[in-house]
């Protein structure tokens, strides 16, 4: 769990995306912390109306830079003028809104503080299917609040999911510290049947299955897939985060699943699913990786190529076995995070740029910026409609688009 502190700048509009920013936080078991020296990551969200504005952003970004352990930019500047920021010399990651709170974990997992009960937030329906892991992981202090997995009967979480769509969810989100262990407190993991039962549930709606760790899900893998192919209501869409492609930092790191296991995931729903998205996460910098470790998360980012990934810079987190670890220089932490993140960039505008042209289903999932909408395909990719006042649909409908084009985090797109 992470202490943010978090500046904004600019119109309502950004004042808005701030706070959703910090309920996303503050679900996931963050805190919020006064002035920037305390806190573990700052996050600055800008603007960029006018030239001085722009002067202005850089030169606060500079300062947050020398006094943060690690900086997060995002807003308006970001996304437009992402590349002034690197131009500049400031090191930071420069992010969209929606990827900031997951960005802000230094590879823990999310631990939510409001139990297992769901929400419903507008057509979403946020769905814990369980509580704590299996895992213990050398850099992690989520474990010290959640303690090993705790898993509800398959039918208890079908029956809330139920209830979900009875009050209108047009979109279940599937959450847990790792859903893929679901079920392992009985000695037998359940989450494929879980989602087969859902996917029964009588509606026109869709499911997205939050992260689950690459061991937990390498032994289902087959089954999970088989259940992905057969049901349409099922987002092609997996969060497996491998941390690192050396097996020895995955040692170190205590992450339990082998580079190869997580490889064996991957070439499993590539048999099962045409169009699939691949989300991961990456530490780089632990304190035993050294430069051909880094290279080796390297080749395994380009062989995979996922279309979503989290790139964190490690940090320790005290009462963890990882802070007693000596630590790498600062310096190192920042080119290896650089290269990584500009990989990341080729790699992401490569997918988008092969969705440019061709039409798709999507559900209209919230409301976004101004007058925009943000849309979700069959593989989870976030795709924004601007300007819809102009036509006639409502969140919670199934449209057809046009993807027009994209910045590089998602697409643009016009109702067919």
């Amino acid at each position: 769990m992470a202490r943010y502190h978090i500046e904004t700048y600019g119109c309502t509009s950004n004042r808005g995306e701030s706070r959703e920013i910090e309920r996303k936080l503050r679900d996931a078991g963050h805190k919020p912390v006064d002035g920037v020296e305390a806190a573990d990551v700052a996050i600055m969200n800008t603007c960029t109306v006018v030239e001085k504005t722009e002067r202005n952003m850089l030169r606060r970004a500079r300062e947050l830079e020398d006094e943060a352990a690690d900086l997060i930019v995002t807003g308006c500047m970001a996304l437009a003028q992402g590349e002034e920021f690197e131009q500049a010399g400031i090191d930071a990651r420069v992010l969209h809104w929606d990827d900031v709170p997951t960005a802000v974990r230094n590879g823990e997992c999310p631990t939510p503080e409001s139990g297992t009960e769901p929400v419903l937030d507008g057509v979403v329906g946020i769905l814990p299917i369980a509580r704590g892991c299996m895992s213990d992981c050398s850099y992690c202090i989520t474990k010290q609040a959640t303690g090993k997995i705790d898993s509800p009967p398959v039918e208890a979480n079908v029956e809330k999911a139920r209830a979900l769509v009875h009050a209108g969810a047009k979109e279940i989100r599937i959450t847990g510290q790792d859903t893929g262990v679901y079920g392992w407190d009985d000695g037998e993991r359940k989450l494929h049947v879980l989602l087969d039962r859902i996917c029964d549930i009588e509606g026109d709606f869709r499911v997205r299955v939050g992260m689950a760790n690459p061991k937990g899900i390498h032994g289902i893998r087959e089954e999970l897939a088989a259940v992905f192919a057969d049901n349409e209501k099922l987002y092609n869409f997996i969060h497996a985060p491998v941390q690192s492609g050396s097996n020895d930092v995955l040692g170190d790191m205590r992450r339990q699943h082998q580079v190869s296991e997580f490889v064996e995931v991957v070439e499993t729903f590539d048999r099962y699913l045409d169009h699939w998205t691949l989300s991961t996460d990456f530490i780089v910098g632990f304190p035993s990786e050294t430069e051909h470790d880094h290279e080796q998360s390297m080749a395994l980012f380009r062989e995979v190529r996922p279309e979503k990934v989290n790139v964190t810079r490690f940090s320790k987190r005290p009462g963890t076995d990882a802070a007693d670890m000596k630590g790498l220089g600062g310096q190192t932490k920042k080119d290896r995070s650089k290269a990584m993140s500009e990989l990341k960039r080729e790699v992401v505008a490569e997918a988008y740029d092969e969705l440019v042209g061709t039409t798709r289903e999507v559900l209209v999932a919230e409301e976004g910026t101004g007058d925009s909408v943000k849309c979700r395909d069959g593989a989870y990719r976030q795709i924004i409609v601007q300007n819809a006042s102009d036509y006639d649909f409502a969140v919670g409908e199934f449209i057809e688009v046009e993807v027009t084009g994209h910045n590089t985090v998602y697409a643009l797109a016009e109702p067919m």
